[in-house]
């Protein structure tokens, strides 16, 4: 007879079929004695995987200067133009080729007046004996000890170096300097800053230079992690925003905010600003305080009779309850627990529109704690997760390789089920605050997010258990398992099926639940399609392949369970008893 822990793990391998309902199909197969993973899957995810990454190039720092130092040779080429000169001209195009050809041949000689790239001195220089003075400390010079830009104003090199470094001090506005000259428009060059500058200022020149490739280009973007040096190519007008830094830091490329999808941006701004906005102190104080009759301060009462007095430099003693002067309260009015002026004030309805504003505050209090509270731990969750990956990678994969005689190249199934958990707890995170943001008025659509949220947050955490407290008994374990390879099968599979149904409620929420409309009636022609409404084959045998085919975890047992029945339009588990949809409102 089979023990109770032997029966648990059968159970575990149907419950994952059956909480996915229709997500694995289990076919039978004599001659396997382990379950198998098919190789479409992984092909599938290594597409996904291929896909995502088109969208974005992660450049280094010697991959931007590489791109910038094309740009400028190419611009010098085709333009007949120095090389400090088509840097100029890039810059003021915010490094843009096309928008520098375009300009050019239209009009060169505005597109030169415009950049301050003079074909010839506007000033000859004065080649007589007499020394030349410096038109900013009007010193007399050595010729050798002036220089001048284009133009031919020429200063001395001590002025020079000044007006260089002051400028550069100020900031990346250096990059487009111009002749100290003020009726003068003569751009200065990199090459007078290589001349002039002290080294400290030619170092501070070239970060500006090369950030300013990054910063003034349009299609490409810091990451925004602290520390970060990489830079992000994006195709623009690609579908998704995700980007994934080299760095492990995933952000939007939109808003530059961490990664957020299902949300929009606007939310996420909306949320964020919530988050950290006096809007929410505000009602925590109207919710939970009064304001003191005489300075109007609020006043918070957590324990204690009616009898309030205010801090000094007030110290007015009044009611809790009707505010009054407590001089005209005693036993007459109710003593220290009750006031009977209240009460009566009260049924007159003098305090029906305070109590309405203060109630309704409690309410949007305790609805916005709800979410945020919820979005808070799934953000400390996916910390802890981020942090339980790296000391995996960094020593339990090790230490796990040597007890079990596994090579390192079969244990990725690992790390890819604690990435899997750090992305689920990203999305899950942000579902609450799609959630508060869901309108209250459409019941349907909040009734069925409420529906895949909590099967989404199941099914994670069966995920998230199977990594950290199964698998840490084949840590501890003094040799190799015998049930090792179907822990890798167990592992694997949840992975494989938590990362469907993840990707598919995000695309359901981002296009809005559009498979409910705001009646309470599910679209009948694609939720079945859309929302797990697909057969899928199963069978009892212990053994066999594992596929992923199903979007969302339903529960399409549909007559097979003695106790409910499945909605065949929004997928709905009802009793028997009913006889109509509780979700959809359609018959059975």
């Amino acid at each position: 007879m089979d023990s109770e822990d032997d029966m648990h793990d059968a159970n575990d391998v149907e419950s994952l079929d059956d909480f996915y309902s229709g997500e694995t199909a289990l076919a039978s197969d004599e001659d396997d004695g382990d379950y198998e993973f098919i190789d479409n899957d992984s092909d599938d995810s290594e597409d996904r995987t291929s896909h995502r990454q088109q969208n974005y190039i992660i450049l280094s720092e010697e991959d931007i200067c590489v791109r910038q130092e094309e740009d400028i040779t190419g611009i010098s080429t085709v333009l007949f133009i120095s090389r400090v000169a088509a840097s100029i001209l890039l810059r003021h195009y915010n490094w843009d080729v096309s928008k520098v050809h375009d300009a050019w041949f239209v009009d060169e000689e505005g597109v030169r007046k415009t950049v301050g790239l003079l074909e010839k001195p506007v000033v000859e220089f004065n080649l007589s004996p007499k020394e030349p003075t410096c038109g900013i400390c009007f010193e007399t010079y050595p010729c050798e000890r002036m220089n001048a830009a284009a133009c031919g104003h020429h200063f001395c090199c001590a002025c020079w170096t000044g007006y260089i470094s002051t400028s550069i001090n100020d900031g990346p506005g250096c990059l487009m300097l111009r002749c100290p000259d003020p009726s003068c428009g003569a751009a200065v060059g990199q090459d007078m800053i290589n001349m002039l500058a002290s080294e400290d200022d030619r170092d501070k020149y070239s970060r500006y230079l090369l950030r300013s490739y990054v910063e003034d280009n349009k299609k490409t973007k810091w990451c925004p992690a602290p520390g970060c040096e990489y830079a992000v190519d994006f195709v623009v007008g690609s579908a998704s925003y995700d980007v994934s830094c080299n760095c492990s830091y995933n952000f939007c490329w939109n808003c530059t905010e961490e990664a957020h999808r299902p949300v929009d941006c606007e939310t996420v701004a909306k949320w964020i600003l919530k988050n950290s906005a006096e809007s929410e102190n505000m009602n925590w104080i109207l919710a939970n305080s009064k304001p003191c009759p005489k300075c109007k301060r609020p006043i918070e009462k957590n324990q204690g009779c009616m009898h309030i007095t205010c801090t000094p430099p007030c110290k007015f003693e009044f009611c809790w309850l009707c505010l009054g002067s407590w001089s005209d309260h005693g036993e007459r009015t109710g003593g220290f627990y009750a006031c009977n002026r209240y009460e009566t004030a009260k049924q007159e309805g003098v305090y029906d529109e305070t109590e309405k504003r203060r109630e309704m505050a409690k309410n949007s209090l305790e609805r916005y704690t709800h979410y945020y509270e919820r979005w808070a731990t799934n953000q400390s969750s996916r910390a802890k997760a981020l942090s339980d990956l790296q000391q995996m990678q960094a020593v339990q994969l090790e230490k796990l390789s040597d007890k079990q005689c596994q090579p390192g190249s079969q244990l990725k199934f690992i790390t890819e089920a604690w990435l899997q958990i750090v992305e689920c707890r990203r999305v899950l995170k942000w579902t609450y605050a799609y959630g508060y943001y869901l309108p209250e008025q459409e019941h349907a659509k909040r009734q069925f997010f409420e529906y895949l949220q909590g099967e989404a947050e199941s099914g994670l955490e069966r995920l998230h258990q199977c990594a950290e407290k199964e698998l840490h008994v084949y840590l501890e374990a003094v040799g190799p398992s015998k049930d090792f390879n179907e822990f890798r099968t167990k592992l694997a599979g949840l992975t494989s099926v938590t990362r469907n149904y993840f990707e598919n409620l995000v695309r359901a929420l981002e296009n809005g639940l559009s498979d409910v409309d705001t009646h309470g009636a599910c679209s009948r022609t694609s939720s079945s399609k859309n929302l797990g409404g697909g057969g899928g084959s199963k069978s009892r045998g212990g053994r066999g392949k594992i596929t992923s085919q199903r979007p969302f975890p339903s529960q399409t047992k549909g007559l097979d369970d003695t106790n409910h029945w499945s909605c065949q339009h929004c997928t709905f588990a009802n009793l028997n008893s009913a006889t109509t949809c509780h979700m959809c409102h359609n018959r059975r």
